[in-house]
């Protein structure tokens, strides 16, 4: 069957619209494939960055020891959280008494220590407040486990400068106390001291005036008696001689 000439070419240009059309679908699939491939890729990349980070760290060496010692920590935390695993390891080894204490050093509440496992050849190095483990870094080198118990002992002098400094303060404290509570005490007892002599100053003048009310009233009471007294010795001779008058030998 033969067609007219436009309508073969109208067939075959919807042919080739649906080639192209089917052509470009396949060409945004591959670029949104590819385009996941691309997102996907920079997650492994922050995993080996912080590897790298946490190599480069450790080999470097500590030139500020708490700066380097914080690095290394946060760099463990973010890449695979063994800081608490380390933390939880030291208490279990602590626990099991599979651990030397190598060496301890104490600033107020605060601590830090290096522990060696000699099993597994490896060091702990701990720093602690009352008891609890704050930070733990484990490593299998020896140098770096002393400098970074180094950092750790200084940094326990640091943080304990405070505490110390408020504990100092505290017995300054409580010693000034001590001398207010004994000033106030002292005080109290002169104050008593003070009113018992002043009780006794007004009973002893009281007295005195009593007395010396006394003493005049006595004074006057002599000098009546003397009078009196004077009076019938005078009335006494008068008497005698009344009486002897006559006698011989009376004058």
């Amino acid at each position: 069957m033969k067609y007219p000439l436009d309508l073969r070419r109208a067939v075959m240009l919807a042919i080739t619209c649906a080639l192209m059309h089917g052509g470009i679908a396949q060409s945004a699939s591959k670029t949104a494939t590819g385009t996941g491939v691309a997102r996907a890729g920079p997650v492994k990349g922050v995993q080996a960055d912080a590897a790298d980070a946490a190599a480069q760290a450790g080999s470097a060496g500590m030139t500020d020891d708490t700066a380097g010692l914080d690095a290394t920590a946060d760099l463990h935390a973010d890449a695979s959280g063994s800081t608490q695993g380390d933390v939880s390891d030291l208490m279990q080894l602590i626990h099991d008494g599979g651990l030397v204490e190598m060496r301890t050093t104490y600033n107020g509440g605060y601590g830090a220590s290096l522990f060696f496992h000699a099993q597994s050849m490896t060091y702990y190095v701990a720093l602690f407040q009352d008891k609890h483990f704050w930070r733990v870094i484990r490593t299998s080198d020896q140098t770096r486990a002393e400098a970074i118990y180094a950092g750790f002992a200084r940094q326990t002098a640091q943080l304990a400068e405070v505490e110390i400094r408020r504990a100092q303060l505290q017995a300054q404290k409580a010693s000034i106390e001590r001398v207010i509570n004994e000033s106030q005490v002292r005080a109290q007892r002169l104050q008593a001291d003070i009113e018992v002599a002043r009780a006794q100053e007004a009973k002893v003048a009281d007295y005195q005036r009593q007395t010396q009310d006394e003493t005049l009233a006595l004074r006057d009471e002599k000098e009546k008696a003397q009078a009196q007294l004077r009076q019938l010795q005078q009335q006494v001779l008068q008497l005698q001689h009344q009486a002897e008058s006559g006698l011989p030998g009376n004058r």
